[in-house]
């Protein structure tokens, strides 16, 4: 049995394809425009916060309703293996912005103490190499990395979160500044409408008004479905959270220490975990995404009534995933599958439709990429690889392996079978082996099972490596470890 009705279903797929209605008005028709800027195409990237990459109806997901999302997985290209490197803070979405935007590896994106990740001026970000090519870039939403940075980078803006969650309905903001002076007492509150609605309402408006000869770079960056989860009502009505499956990973705690037991996110429900409560957590997550995915129809419906549907890179990805109640967890804090794998799509001109790809691929992959679809000189400190090669032959790859690592107590290394995940929390270390080809839930730990021993030494050598290569500092890693 479903846990929605066919009626509400189809509430949401109207949203999804006739926003037209709800966008704001002064519309420009398509026939107004400038139609020719050249042959290089706009870039519209929505950036979604804390989705997991397994929250997408046409990617598996059978119990959750994205019809704007399944578009873009019809439309164009999934990176169905794409992940994060981890994070060095607890507020995993700051490094994982930072690394985003530079192009680099996460012990190479400088911070100052644990939650400061203002850029660099030594990196050049994304949309400030873009805009030396040309481009009209364009920001709005959340923003974790620092004003200056945001003024190097964005030509214009509207509605910019500086920081990393705020009450949905409440939202503290700035005006777009091009001097990039963004202080505390400047911003407002906005009060009564939910931030998804705000961002989509700030695209739509630059949508509307563009009329420059240049191509633009669009950032849309949602807060959605980062928590406090709350929605319009008839979102949430649409999950019946009794009909809500459990994870087959769904643990009442976790089964030790990870070092990182008492963070915020964790204390979002009490320990032991309930199925109840975590099915409950589960729906308004839902909810939270498919309310997000009505605003992106409208951002979509806005960008093909100025006719620049044709001539637009969509590029649609996640900062981080989030448990939820899997190995009983409920935050990002951790380097598990479900935390460090997220959604990552591209459609458009030149890009393949209805295609998935399963190599490995980081999200500081987007910058080169973009790069070289627009023919914009990749800065040399840029250590992203591009995905195009993904992109034209099935069958690419850009590595063997991929690295994880959580602040200095959690390292992890995967191949396209096997996982090592390397713990040390109170001077106690503990190891973790998954066969993710027959435990893709990462739920039987093969640690101990010496018909295993070959695959653990060799994916310890490989997390060294990784280690030497990155500059990582966890020198804990390299005492010896018979386990």
């Amino acid at each position: 049995m479903t846990m929605f009705t066919n009626s509400r279903r189809d509430f949401l797929k109207t949203v999804g394809w006739t926003a037209a209605a709800m966008a704001l008005p002064g519309c420009i028709g398509a026939s107004q425009r400038t139609a020719d800027r050249g042959k290089r195409p706009n870039i519209l990237f929505l950036f979604t916060d804390d989705q997991r990459f397994d929250t997408i109806g046409a990617l598996g997901n059978k119990d959750i309703i994205t019809p704007n999302m399944d578009r873009l997985v019809r439309n164009g290209t999934t990176f169905t293996k794409a992940y994060i490197m981890g994070g060095t803070s607890p507020a995993v979405c700051a490094p994982s912005r930072a690394m985003l935007m530079t192009g680099r590896t996460l012990f190479h994106v400088e911070k100052k103490g644990t939650w400061d990740y203002n850029i660099s001026q030594k990196y050049v970000i994304l949309p400030e190499a873009l805009r030396k090519n040309g481009y009209t870039t364009f920001g709005t939403g959340k923003w974790h990395n620092g004003g200056q940075s945001y003024a190097r980078g964005f030509s214009r803006g509207d509605k910019i979160m500086f920081g990393g969650m705020s009450d949905h309905y409440d939202v503290p903001i700035h005006d777009f500044n091009p001097a990039g002076k963004y202080p505390r007492e400047k911003r407002y509150q906005l009060k009564g409408k939910h931030s998804s609605e705000l961002y989509a309402d700030a695209a739509i408006q630059f949508l509307q008004r563009y009329e420059d000869k240049n191509p633009f770079f669009m950032y849309v960056s949602f807060q959605a479905p980062h928590d406090p989860r709350d929605m319009p009502k008839e979102y949430l009505d649409m999950y019946n959270p009794e009909k809500i499956p459990l994870p087959k990973n769904f643990m009442p705690e976790h089964p030790f220490d990870n070092g990182e037991m008492k963070v915020r996110d964790e204390g979002l429900t009490p320990w032991p975990r309930t199925p109840g409560e975590i099915r409950k957590h589960i729906a308004a997550y839902y909810a939270m995404i498919t309310h997000m995915d009505a605003q992106i129809g409208r951002v979509l419906e806005s960008l093909r009534k100025i006719g620049q549907t044709e001539n637009t890179i969509i590029v649609f990805a996640g900062d981080n995933g989030l448990a939820v109640g899997r190995h009983g967890l409920m935050g990002k804090q951790n380097v598990y599958e479900h935390s460090v794998h997220v959604p990552l799509i591209f459609s458009g001109p030149g890009i393949p439709q209805g295609q998935q790809r399963d190599a490995f691929c980081y999200l500081f992959d987007i910058y080169p990429t973009l790069c070289e679809m627009t023919g914009t000189a990749v800065p040399d400190t840029v250590e992203g690889k591009s995905l195009s090669p993904l992109l034209k032959d099935k069958k690419a790859r850009l590595r063997d392996t991929m690295f994880f690592a959580y602040r200095d107590f959690q390292r992890s290394v995967r191949d396209h079978r096997y996982k090592l995940i390397e713990y040390m929390v109170k001077g106690k270390r503990t190891t973790q082996l998954f066969d993710l080809r027959s435990d893709p839930w990462e739920i039987k730990n093969l640690i101990d099972d010496p018909g295993y021993a070959r695959y653990r030494n060799r994916l310890r050598k490989e997390l060294l490596r990784w280690r030497k290569q990155l500059d990582d500092e966890s020198n804990w890693l390299m005492t010896n470890n018979t386990k």
